[in-house]
C-alpha cells in the first residue's frame, strides 16, 4: 500500500509514553473551526507557502510551466530566493515507512516509547495505516485520533496497536456537527468498543472557549468515561491562539467562530471527582 505522510516528528514526548517518533498523515474527514493543523484536512499533496514573507518578486511566476493548474513540479520552489514554498505530502510505501520508523526501534524501546500515527485523522488511510503497523509487530504503537472511523476499520487498526489516544470533542450531537462538520455517533460507538475492550486508551479533550470547555459538557464527558476500566486518563489540551496561522499559507481563511482571545477553562474536577486521572498539557 502507498499513503501520504505530511511530516516525521522524532523525539516526540507527547503522542504518548517515553520518546515516540510521531507520523502524521494527510486527509481528515472532520472541520474543527480549531483544527491547527489545517494541511492535514486534504488527502492530496499540495503547495504550501509563507506569503507574510514574500517579496512578490514574481520568480516563482517566471519558473512556472503550467500556469493553468500547478501539477507540483517543484520549479517555482527552487526558483524562490527565500525558500518559502514547499509541497506538503510525500508518497510512501508501507514497507519503506515501516523501515524507516524501525531504524529507531532500539533508542524509542530504550526509552520506553514507540511510535504514534496522528495526522489530519490516520484512520483515513485505513490500508495503509493498518499495512504499516502490521510490519512494526514488537514496537510500541499508538495512534491519536477523533474516532471518527467506521466501526470494523476502527476494530481492525486497533488489533494492531498497544495504545489509543482518542479525543471527545463534545457529548451534544448538534453541536459536534456545527464545529466538525460531523455528528459524534459513530465516535461514541467507537468509544463503546474502547470501553468494553482491553486496549489502554487514553482520552483527550481540546478545551475550546465556550464551547468545548463548558462545565455542561466536561460534565457529560466525565459521566460518559466513569467505570471504563482501561482508561489511562485524560488529558485536557487548551486551545491557543496560534492555531489559525498555517491557513494561508494553504489560501485558506481561518473561521474559528468563537473568540479567540478568551481564555479556556481548564477544570479537571468532573474527572477527578469521578475517579478518573486528569491533567492539562
Amino acid at each position: 500500500m502507498k499513503g501520504v505522510v505530511f511530516d516525521i516528528k522524532e523525539l516526540a514526548v507527547f503522542d504518548g509514553p517515553g520518546i515516540r517518533t510521531t507520523v502524521f498523515l494527510k486527509g481528515c474527514p472532520l472541520r474543527c473551526t480549531w483544527c491547527h493543523n489545517p494541511e492535514g484536512l486534504s488527502a492530496k499533496r499540495q503547495m504550501m507557502v509563507k506569503w507574510s514573507q514574500c517579496l512578490h518578486c514574481g520568480k516563482c511566476r517566471e519558473a512556472c510551466r503550467h500556469p493553468e493548474e500547478c501539477i507540483l513540479c517543484g520549479d517555482c520552489i527552487l526558483s524562490c530566493p527565500l525558500h518559502l514554498r514547499r509541497i506538503c505530502g510525500t508518497e510512501w510505501e508501507a514497507a519503506n515507512l515501516a523501515k524507516r520508523l524501525r531504524r529507531d526501534q532500539d533508542y524509542l524501546a530504550a526509552n520506553g516509547g514507540g511510535v504514534t500515527f496522528s495526522g489530519g485523522e490516520p484512520t483515513y488511510q485505513p490500508e495503509f495505516l493498518l499495512e504499516t503497523l502490521e510490519m512494526l509487530d514488537g514496537m510500541h504503537r499508538a495512534i491519536e485520533t477523533s474516532g471518527y472511523c467506521s466501526p470494523a476499520w476502527f476494530q481492525r487498526i486497533a488489533g494492531q496497536l498497544e495504545l489509543v489516544i482518542m479525543d471527545i470533542k463534545h457529548t451534544d450531537p448538534r453541536i459536534h456537527k456545527q464545529y466538525t462538520g460531523r455528528d459524534n455517533s459513530v465516535i461514541l460507538k467507537n468509544l463503546e468498543y474502547l470501553k468494553e475492550g482491553s486496549l489502554p486508551f487514553v482520552i483527550r479533550v481540546p478545551l475550546i472557549p465556550g464551547i468545548t470547555d463548558t462545565e455542561e459538557n466536561l460534565e457529560q464527558t466525565a459521566s460518559l468515561l466513569k467505570g471504563s476500566r482501561n482508561l489511562v486518563g485524560v488529558e485536557l489540551l487548551p486551545y491557543h491562539q496560534t492555531a489559525g496561522a498555517k491557513y494561508g499559507m494553504i489560501n485558506k481563511q481561518y473561521q474559528p467562530g468563537f473568540k479567540e482571545d478568551q481564555q479556556p477553562r481548564k477544570d479537571t474536577k468532573p474527572f477527578l471527582e469521578r475517579g478518573i486521572p486528569c491533567r492539562v498539557l
